[in-house]
């Protein structure tokens, strides 16, 4: 397992340069990757807690811990991401169950609703998320909305 630091942060206690990397990151998979153009930048993120793997002071892993009532009625994990080159290492495992975790503690909540990207439905399955919609189009790519009782 590699050596990661971890932080979840509101986003008024990021510094610049942690939001610089989050942003980046972001925009690595989601934009340049995944080759999605969307609004990345949200009012989501000014509420929401922003959980960060570090190795090696470079960001590895990322998931933000959203309230209830912001983007589901439900507390919700959104826009996780690890590095390309961290992949198949268990660290996307880790981010959600650490996601899951910060979710518990911060908002003492029965259930989490994620809106899944379609492909990632078996790996969210096996942490106990059950699908609870049928799919569905968001920026152009293949969604499902999942639920976890916690």
């Amino acid at each position: 397992m590699l050596n990661t630091e971890w932080q979840c942060k509101n986003f008024s206690t990021l510094t610049a340069l942690e939001l610089y990397e989050i942003l980046k990151l972001r925009n690595r998979v989601f934009v340049v990757e995944q080759q999605c153009v969307y609004a990345d930048t949200d009012e989501k993120d000014l509420v929401s807690g922003h959980l960060c793997g570090w190795h090696n002071n470079q960001l590895i892993a990322y998931a933000r811990i959203i309230p209830p009532g912001v983007a589901f009625a439900e507390a919700s994990i959104g826009r996780v991401v690890t590095a390309p080159e961290y992949r198949r290492t268990g660290l996307g495992k880790e981010l959600m169950l650490r996601s899951i975790n910060a979710v518990r503690e911060n908002h003492k909540v029965s259930t989490i609703k994620i809106g899944a990207q379609l492909y990632l439905e078996k790996f969210y399955g096996d942490l106990g998320f059950q699908p609870c919609s049928e799919h569905y189009l968001e920026d152009g790519i293949p969604h499902i909305e999942m639920l976890l009782s916690v």
